[in-house]
């Protein structure tokens, strides 16, 4: 019941975008964020990354800051929303609340992604695209969007970011929907390390997984 009460700050009431980002500061706030979050990885005691990973997976690999991939995305919010029955990475199903449809333009092309909602105070994006499997983990990667009470939000793929189970594999991720697979190459956000780097094979996703289970509850 949570999850609907809060949903009701999300419905779109305008139709301003985020304001234009100032290029300078916004990349120094981005890579300000990206050496941090390496210091929390290589040092922090929750941190997801196994001793014995470090020294080749950190610091994290990301593709160079972009303007072009910080759009607005408008809420295509739904009446009725679905339970989507996720699976993940350990064979699990993760319950999660489909509340519509984040609607963008992109290169002049249009699309749009699954907006869920499990945990926290805001969005859960996972999406899949054509860097998946080649330059970035093949399971995917994410994006958490704080509640927006206009229906805008601002989707950043600079800050998209692959899943725990990318550095351990004993973490439980939940795969993108198979709606959320772009057919474009998001060059943004996280990616891996030069395959001549890594030091471990990369668990290809089971497609039989990813295609099944992602149907709405009756």
């Amino acid at each position: 019941m949570k999850h609907f009460v809060a949903l009701i700050a999300i419905v779109a009431t305008g139709a301003c975008s985020p304001p234009a980002p100032d290029e300078e500061s916004y990349v120094t706030r981005l890579l300000e964020d990206r050496t941090y979050k390496d210091m929390v990885y290589k040092t922090g005691p929750d941190s997801p990354v196994p001793l014995d990973r470090r020294s080749w997976m950190l610091p994290l690999r990301y593709y160079e800051p972009n303007l072009s991939y910080r759009v607005p995305a408008q809420l295509d919010f739904l009446d009725e929303q679905p339970v989507f029955d996720i699976p993940t990475s350990t064979g699990q199903i993760r319950q999660m609340i489909h509340v519509g449809h984040l609607e963008f333009v992109l290169d002049d092309q249009e699309y749009r992604l699954a907006a869920l909602v499990s945990e926290g105070d805001g969005l859960f994006v996972p999406f899949r695209d054509q860097t998946s499997g080649n330059d970035t983990y093949p399971a995917g990667r994410y994006l958490d969007l704080p509640y927006s009470n206009t229906g805008i939000y601002d989707l950043d793929f600079n800050r998209a970011y692959h899943p725990t189970c990318y550095f351990d594999e004993q973490f439980d991720c939940p795969f993108p929907p198979p709606e959320n697979r772009l057919p474009t190459s998001i060059l943004a956000g996280e990616k891996l390390p030069p395959e001549d780097e890594r030091r471990i094979p990369l668990t290809n996703v089971d497609e039989s997984i990813t295609n099944s289970t992602n149907n709405p509850n009756p």
